[in-house]
């Protein structure tokens, strides 16, 4: 394990330790910096950021399994910060659970947009047939966007990524919605009479998809969807978040994110 580096998995899991030594600043608690992932690429740049992480300091990845988790550790102060969100997603946390969350630096947009096991042309998608969407306004919000960029459906004026099926005032086509769990929405793609998925290049990555296979992507980059690390209002400006922030728009963590994962995401910083 590289320098700088500790890894858990789950919230009671144990520290991996690392194989290069640690001097008493390394393991000392004020020295590790804390920071809650879910899936990849997000827990591969917490990696490559502790590999880039000033000497003396030492990122520990505390990975959960869903999207609750990582901002309830942060929000109970269990984490110093987290890595697996955009910024519409985390508002919309802090107003259910009054909470002070902050996002920091954008680090990449994730390459997202509408994929269909059936049809390879828009203008063949039929009338009446379903469409998958996330079931979080934050991401609904988006996906409803990028259909409306393809004029498949219209929107009240100005609601922009904010609408909601509420605010359809056009649905030519008669789409019916189906309201899916982010982290499910991949399994709707093989589900009878969905012509039409949303879905982020990690989530369908698992049934051998990726952005090139979309039959359309987001053509708008609206820098408030970049996954962007986040803080809490009361250590947002600390010694540990300013070492963290380097770290993770570090030359190393760019030069990964456009060598490792160019067909997926855009850096953002």
């Amino acid at each position: 394990m590289k320098k700088g580096l500790v890894v858990s998995v789950g919230v009671l899991a144990l520290s991996l330790l690392s194989a290069c030594g640690s001097t008493n600043n390394e393991s000392s608690d004020d020295k590790v910096i804390k920071v809650a992932s879910q899936t990849t690429p997000m827990t591969d740049v917490v990696k490559v950021a502790g590999e880039a992480v000033e000497e003396g300091w030492t990122i520990e990845l505390v990975q959960v399994n869903d999207n609750i988790q990582y901002n309830e550790l942060l929000n109970n102060n269990e984490v110093d910060a987290n890595f697996a969100q955009h910024q519409p997603y985390m508002e919309k946390f802090n107003e259910e659970k009054d909470a002070h969350l902050v996002a920091l630096d954008k680090i990449y947009n994730a390459k997202v947009g509408f994929y269909s096991k059936t049809y390879t042309d828009i203008a063949d998608i039929p009338e009446g047939t379903k469409v998958a969407l996330p079931n979080d306004v934050s991401n609904e919000g988006r996906a409803l966007a990028i259909l409306a960029e393809q004029g498949l459906i219209t929107l009240k004026d100005g609601v922009g990524v904010n609408g909601t099926l509420k605010d359809i005032t056009e649905n030519p086509k008669n789409f019916e919605w189906l309201s899916v769990d982010l982290l499910n929405l991949a399994e709707a793609y093989e589900e009878p009479n969905v012509s039409l998925v949303y879905n982020y290049p990690t989530y369908i990555a698992k049934i051998g998809l990726k952005p090139e296979d979309a039959l359309f992507l987001e053509k708008t980059i609206d820098d408030r969807f970049a996954i962007s690390l986040v803080a809490r209002e009361d250590n947002q400006d600390s010694e540990k978040i300013k070492v963290l922030r380097k770290a993770m728009t570090s030359d190393k963590v760019k030069e990964f994110l456009e060598k490792d994962h160019s067909d997926t995401l855009v850096p953002a910083f």
